[in-house]
């Protein structure tokens, strides 16, 4: 769209400037025809620019974590796992079923037995002749039943899903971490990568003017000409390592963006603090238990021991309370003949109830059982070596990173000195070179140098 109302306004524009050619008087006209069309196309161009939002590293890091979709996935994990905690505790409470029905059937019954199936209809009444005159039926009932005591099963249940509860919470505190971890490394790089771009930036000015300088003397006739050509090759790859520090600083915004959750957009980083070196490098002593990776470990072992403890109560009787009333409705009578009423059976009209109490008892699971409690031990072994196995991990971890941040605190300490150094040894190099006490090889070499530094 931007660029069909380009092409129009560049039509006008030669309308416009035809009408001067043609009569001068007409500069008011034109410049009026020519406002109109170019204030829209100036309009859009600027609306199709994207809006550039900056950050500090805090901003960063909580915006992600309101934002990336990865956060809320595990918070609705969480969300999920919370609610089967409040399924499994329902399995306390009583059931009741209630049913309804209205059919129109024939009352045909045969003596005999059918294994227990869900396809054939099983008819009631006496066993009569033959017929295929079909009557009304209808049945209406409510039935509530309930486990008194069912020795621990439900309450190992209801540990199992706190368990699980448990390991999610952790999952999401851990993707927390992750995530605030990866948007604050991702905010020092591009902090990293903008430092490089204007230490690069000044590595080309100061090869540009030495290209220059070195041209004019050879020019000059006081440099030979392979000093020209070696002070034009350091600024080529200067220019070149200004290039790909251009590219890293694109690179690392890119990553910030996407780990924002604004993947796409253009984002800055306000530096703040981070380009002073910190007065106290130390940092807290924290237990590897206390991690939340070692947390949702360890949520796993008590998951597998909760799976044990469940099928440890389950190879026991279970007993239900139950009751249950009901009627039912028929047209056809006792001796077999249709009710003289076309009506009868459309209503459940002849009442009955009962209650009692059920016990079950599965005989046969024991050895189902079995297999399944040793496929459970090895699974609550293997997730307390998983556990013993992070938490050696989270340890290396963390002694590495002292090591690392040990080194980072003597280097960064060292560096200013490097730097002054290198600044003092550049501008000496130069020196002796516009002496003629030096070649352009020591001065490349000094600004290489000055460039590390």
């Amino acid at each position: 769209m931007f660029f069909k109302f380009q092409r129009i306004a560049t039509s006008y524009k030669g309308i416009f400037f035809r009408i001067l050619a043609i009569q001068p008087a007409s500069i008011v006209c034109g410049t009026v025809i020519l406002a109109m069309f170019l204030l829209p196309i100036r309009l859009l161009a600027g609306g199709s620019k994207a809006s550039v939002q900056a950050f500090t590293l805090p901003q960063a890091v909580q915006y992600a974590t309101d934002h990336y979709p990865e956060v809320r996935v595990a918070i609705e994990r969480e969300t999920e796992a919370r609610a089967r905690v409040s399924v499994a505790r329902s399995s306390y409470l009583p059931h009741a079923d209630i049913m309804l029905q209205l059919n129109r059937a024939t009352r045909n019954n045969v003596a005999g037995v059918l294994l227990p199936q869900s396809t054939i209809p099983n008819p009631s009444g006496p066993v009569l002749d033959s017929s295929m005159q079909s009557f009304w039926g209808s049945g209406a009932g409510a039935q509530a039943y309930w486990e008194p005591f069912d020795f621990g099963y439900r309450h190992a249940v209801v540990q199992s899903a706190q368990a699980t509860l448990q390991r999610t919470r952790a999952q999401t505190k851990l993707t927390l971490l992750d995530i605030q971890t990866a948007a604050a490394d991702a905010v020092l790089s591009v902090v990293a990568a903008e430092q490089q771009v204007n230490a690069m930036q000044a590595d080309v000015e100061r090869r540009s003017v030495l290209a220059r300088s070195v041209h004019a003397l050879v020019d000059a006739q006081l440099r030979p000409g392979a000093d020209d050509s070696h002070a034009k090759a350091e600024l080529a790859a200067a220019q070149t390592g200004l290039i790909l520090a251009e590219e890293n600083v694109a690179v690392a915004k890119a990553n910030l963006a996407q780990l924002l959750g604004i993947a796409g957009t253009e984002v800055e980083v306000i530096p703040g603090p981070l380009l002073r070196l910190p007065k106290d490098f130390s940092t807290p002593d924290t237990l590897p238990a206390t991690h939340p990776q070692a947390i949702a470990e360890q949520a796993r072992v008590l998951e597998a021991q909760a799976r044990i403890h469940i099928l440890n109560t389950s190879y026991v009787p279970t007993f239900k309370l139950e009751g249950v009333g009901y009627g039912r409705g028929s047209g056809a009578m006792g001796n077999g003949k249709a009710s003289s009423d076309s009506t009868q059976g459309l209503l459940p009209d002849t009442p009955n109830w009962a209650a009692g109490v059920a016990m079950k008892f599965a005989l046969f699971d024991f050895a189902s059982l079995h297999y399944q409690k040793k496929i459970a031990r090895a699974r609550q072994r293997e997730t307390e070596a998983s556990y013993a196995l992070t938490l050696q991990q989270l340890l290396g971890q963390s002694a590495k990173a002292k090591a690392i941040l040990d080194g980072a605190e003597r280097a960064a300490q060292n560096t200013p000195l490097e730097l002054q150094a290198s600044q003092d040894a550049e501008q000496q190099a130069s020196a002796r070179f516009k002496a003629g006490l030096a070649t352009v090889v020591d001065v490349a070499e000094a600004q290489r140098l000055l460039v590390g530094a």
